[in-house]
């Protein structure tokens, strides 16, 4: 190799050539440091060539082969260059993604080389033993082994998804394969991460997610990349990480956000991890008790294997009842109702444990004036700022900008200023004051920031130490405590009436997994959801765990309206500080769309769902095709032509499959 293509993290399409000094053996895949400008970069080696269309006298050497680290292999950089192409961002940029930081640094110290992989062994037996739906599930799942063959596990709460998940993972490293086991979200990881390394206590087991520390992520990635872990348990960065020999992938919950990059490289990990299962030829297994509705449909079309699990694992367990409680008769205090509050007494005169569910974290959505109707506006987005009491702040939840309390409205003086709604403090502290004996613990992303914050919690409450958990989303999932017997969900109605044609499957997600968190062992679980709408459609199918009518009415519904998963979407994003500006170029963009492709349905530009964030008004645009044979090229032309405008006072990207539209 006299030249080296190479790849490098940089907003700028294609590669690198760089000169190989004698002496310098870089491979395809190898790690290398070249000059940048004026810096010094980590790339990875693409491909080689005998001589380069760069003048010899503009071309530079290339400084050095990092070899702590062994060269990525030819199916981790097709993946790699996949996602380039079908997500339409740089081959680096997604190389770079798929990297550790601390492997992107120039200067660091040399990793230590992980231990040899031993034999991949199984550990203990699961003393577990396997309803009919869950050996069924296992079996289906075991009759794809060295094939590509997707499996959806739709399951309801606490009928054993994961002992089914465990049993798939144990049969790959009984044949000297590895396996990757993605969750959503960090907070899952915990209680999940003992129970893999309790079953497989032989077998080295790695997390793979952002809240590890720089050597964490490269030892987990290194030892991922030359096979010395077995298993590897991650959030959505997990599925770009290197293997030596994979042979299965499990998507747990694949129905959630999470998995969907919001930023850069938009790309989603489940997509990638059925693309990435399919080029491998290995089986990939989809979980869920709520499976989106794209899922669903593959299902039903026989794109994947079906496996269902209908009744809870654990013996004496049933599903909760569930109960709306009508808040326009039975109006709550402090966002609880009388009926709510005398369901949680009864649980704690039982000693049982009671679950509060609400969607917003902070003291309330918003600070108000009697007086005059100010309220709490953020100055750089269009949104409210949160009181959080405790540390006696204003915070906006978009771009972070706070302010003290103030101690007079700031539009008319006034002295009567009031918190309007109910965010997890607000609710904490009325649970105090209604339950001064009991033992309360609020989970949300505040009180969790501290490493280990939320482990500590949840320990507590697996150990009966806490009588009233309240929290946000990150409780709705993943978690299994035998004493918590009730469920109240506050402030659910929001998700009945979004834009979104996605809100509803998602609150129908929302609801379902939270309210599986009640009655998982022998004790009999209730699940009361205030609402305004307790005749509601939705609210009637959460009652009687009906994921099926649900799902199959929503995607008549999809049908009908031409959304996905019959059809497929590229939403172009703008952003600008001076007003007018992104929409003006966004009709532009249209008028551009419409001459490049006659197959393709282009909207008008409309605002953000959020119009002003951190100072930038944003404007977005939706494009929708038929086929992703017609989107594809359309949306690779139209990101080449958008290019070559060289717009420099609105800043664009383009999101393919976007799940916010």
């Amino acid at each position: 190799m006299k030249v080296a293509q190479v790849a490098l993290d940089v907003p700028l399409e294609g590669t690198f050539d760089f000169r190989v000094p004698e002496g310098l053996e870089p491979r395809v895949g190898s790690l290398v440091v070249v000059p940048f400008g004026r810096t010094r970069k980590v790339g990875v080696v693409v491909g080689g060539a005998d001589r380069s269309e760069v003048p010899d006298d503009k071309l530079r050497d290339l400084e050095r082969v990092l070899e702590d680290v062994p060269a990525i292999a030819p199916p981790e950089l097709e993946l790699y260059r996949f996602c380039a192409a079908y997500y339409l961002r740089p081959l680096g940029e997604v190389i770079g993604a798929s990297l550790p930081p601390r492997l992107r640094q120039v200067s660091r110290r040399p990793l230590k080389p992980p231990p040899p992989p031993g034999p991949l062994d199984v550990g203990d037996p699961s003393p577990v033993a396997l309803t009919g739906d869950q050996a069924r599930a296992v079996e289906l799942i075991g009759e794809g082994a060295g094939r590509f063959h997707p499996v959806l596990l739709q399951g309801v709460t606490g009928s054993g998804k994961t002992e089914v998940y465990l049993r798939a993972i144990a049969a790959v490293l009984e044949r000297g394969r590895q396996a990757l086991f993605l969750v959503p979200e960090i907070g899952l990881t915990p209680q999940l991460e003992a129970r893999v390394r309790g079953r497989f206590p032989r077998s080295a087991v790695v997390s793979a997610h952002s809240h590890l520390s720089e050597g964490e992520r490269a030892k987990a990635w290194l030892a991922a990349h030359t096979g010395s872990a077995a298993i590897v348990l991650g959030t959505r960065l997990a599925v770009l990480s290197p293997f030596a020999n994979l042979g299965l992938i499990v998507v747990d919950e694949e129905h959630d956000m999470s998995f969907k990059q919001q930023e850069g490289l938009r790309y989603s990990a489940r997509d990638v991890a059925v693309r990435r299962a399919q080029m491998l030829g290995i089986p990939v297994v989809l979980g869920s008790a709520t499976p989106s509705l794209a899922s669903y449909a593959n299902a039903k079309q026989g794109r994947y294997a079906l496996a269902v699990l209908r009744e809870r694992a654990t013996a004496g367990a049933s599903m909760p009842v569930v109960r709306n409680i009508d808040t326009r008769a039975d109006r709550p205090e402090e966002g609880l109702s009388s009926f709510l509050v005398g369901a949680i007494r009864k649980r704690l005169e039982r000693g049982e444990q009671s679950l509060i569910f609400v969607n917003r974290r902070g003291f309330s959505p918003v600070l108000y004036c009697r007086d005059c109707a100010w309220t709490s506006s953020c100055d750089r987005c269009s949104a409210k700022l949160v009181l959080h009491r405790r540390t006696h702040r204003l915070r906006c939840h978009h771009c972070g900008h706070e302010r003290p309390i103030p101690q007079r409205c700031p539009q008319c003086g006034g002295m009567d200023l009031q918190p309007v709604g109910h965010g997890t403090q607000r609710v904490e502290e009325a649970l105090k004051a209604l339950f001064p004996a009991a033992r309360i613990a609020r989970v949300d992303r505040d009180s969790t920031a501290r490493k280990g914050a939320l482990a500590g919690v949840l320990e507590r409450v697996g150990a009966g130490e806490v009588d009233i958990l309240v929290g946000t989303q990150m409780l709705a999932k993943g978690h299994d405590y035998p004493a918590l017997t009730l469920v109240g969900v506050l402030d659910s109605d929001s998700g009945l009436f979004s834009a979104d044609f996605r809100a509803s499957e998602r609150l129908f997600s929302q609801l379902v997994q939270v309210a599986g968190r009640a009655g998982r062992a022998d004790r009999p679980g209730e699940v009361l959801i205030q609402t305004d709408f307790p005749t509601h459609p939705l609210y009637a199918a959460v009652a009687t765990h009906d994921y099926e009518t649900f799902a199959d009415e929503g995607l008549e519904e999809r049908r009908m309206a031409g959304f996905p998963p019959f059809s497929h979407l590229v939403l172009l994003r703008a952003e600008s500080k001076k007003p007018g500006e992104a929409v003006d170029f966004l009709r532009g963009a249209a008028r551009l769309a419409r001459e490049l492709s006659a197959e393709v349905e282009v909207f008008d530009p409309v605002p953000a769902p959020l119009e002003r964030k951190a100072g930038y008004i944003r404007a977005q645009l939706l494009v929708r095709a038929q086929s992703r044979s017609v989107l594809q090229p359309l949306a690779r032309d139209w990101k080449s032509r958008l290019d070559e405008l060289g717009e420099r006072h609105v800043r664009w990207s383009l999101d393919i499959d976007p799940q916010d539209v």
